[in-house]
């Protein structure tokens, strides 16, 4: 019998109690069996194999540390870049009368149909950061059927892409694919899609399903509301029924008190307003109006950068479990060998014994 069988065959008497592996070595069991009836050969070559599969994911689970740690240099480093753009849009928002402006980013109208913009990874063996993600996208979609609203997917990534690609039930609108680490190219590729079905009126509402990174053991799938930009109150389906996410966006612009402003966590960002001498070359209608694109793309950008440190993070964790369930399976492995290869030099010692006494005899 082939030896591959024996790593769950060892696994499995591993795990038992000490009288089942008291059977186990005299025979009682399947597991037993399998192990007697692999030779010696095979348990190398076996440990060999083990030994080697160790040596390749403790190899992945540093490249992934190494590449987790740039990736959360680059969430943290545009962080100034996304502060500095709230603080100009909320001052600048303070100026604007929420009806004297009418922005296309910014439009609220009845919700019928929703984009829901999906951010997977773009390789495996990561453990369940995919599965979350897109089970978070399910629980969604299921929510919007229940309302009667109308969806659409963009899928962001090759293992959603391929997801999506087997259920044909699914409306998409798009597949996506990045190639390695984020840029200012790729979230202006998903921007600007999402702008014109917006603008276009083909979709009412934009929200973005991704795994926030929030240590190197834990991300959490969420919803964040990415168009209209300045919900009031509870965004309603034609029958006025809510169709807002029970998680919602860590940015957004909100109107107070006849104003837009910008708030982040749900919690007003307390800014020093602007100048009284500052004076603006045009119109601060049309500056908000191509500063509001930008606020968009930046945080499409922070969302792709925390969804890959998030995978990266997942990776690292399997594959540090993988290697660690592989050093045990070789320790478990070596004494299996060990014990078949003292007990066939026990026999032979006692065939040569046999041997000697009969002839003297």
């Amino acid at each position: 019998m082939s030896c591959s069988h024996l790593s769950t065959a060892w696994s499995s008497s591993a795990l038992a109690s000490s009288s089942t592996r008291r059977r186990a070595s005299t025979g009682g069991s399947s597991s037993s069996s399998l192990v007697v009836r692999c030779s010696l050969r095979d348990l190398r070559n076996r440990i060999d194999s083990v030994r080697n599969t160790q040596k390749i994911t403790e190899a992945m689970k540093l490249v992934a540390a190494a590449k987790v740690r740039r990736a959360q240099e680059a969430v943290v480093s545009s962080r100034p870049f996304s502060e500095a753009l709230v603080e100009v849009l909320y001052n600048m928002n303070q100026e604007i009368q929420t009806e004297d402006i009418d922005l296309p980013l910014t439009r609220q109208r009845s919700v019928k149909r929703v984009a829901i913009v999906v951010l997977t990874g773009e390789r495996g063996l990561c453990g369940a950061f995919n599965n979350n993600v897109l089970k978070k996208a399910e629980s969604r979609m299921e929510d919007l059927r229940q309302l009667g609203v109308d969806y659409t997917v963009i899928s962001v990534g090759k293992k959603g892409n391929a997801y999506f690609q087997r259920r044909d039930y699914i409306p998409t609108e798009r597949f996506l694919e990045l190639a390695g680490i984020p840029t200012v190219k790729d979230s202006q590729a998903i921007c600007d899609l999402i702008y014109s079905l917006f603008v276009a009126e083909e979709v009412d509402k934009v929200e973005l399903v991704y795994s926030k990174f929030v240590s190197l053991v834990r991300s959490d799938p969420i919803i964040q509301t990415l168009l209209p930009m300045s919900p009031k109150g509870e965004i309603c389906d034609v029958n006025g029924i809510c169709v807002d996410a029970t998680e919602d966006e860590l940015f957004k612009l909100t109107t107070k008190e006849g104003k837009l402003t910008v708030e982040r966590e749900k919690i007003k960002i307390e800014t020093q307003p602007f100048s009284p001498v500052v004076q603006f070359e045009q119109d601060p209608v049309q500056i908000l109006d191509a500063l509001l694109p930008l606020y968009l793309n930046s945080q499409i950008l922070r969302a792709l950068q925390e969804s890959l440190a998030s995978e990266l993070a997942a990776r690292m964790s399997a594959m540090s479990s993988a290697t660690d369930n592989a050093i045990d399976l070789r320790k478990n492995l070596s004494m299996v060998y060990n014990r078949r290869r003292q007990a066939k030099i026990t026999g032979e010692i006692l065939e040569i014994v046999a041997g000697a006494d009969a002839l003297a005899g």
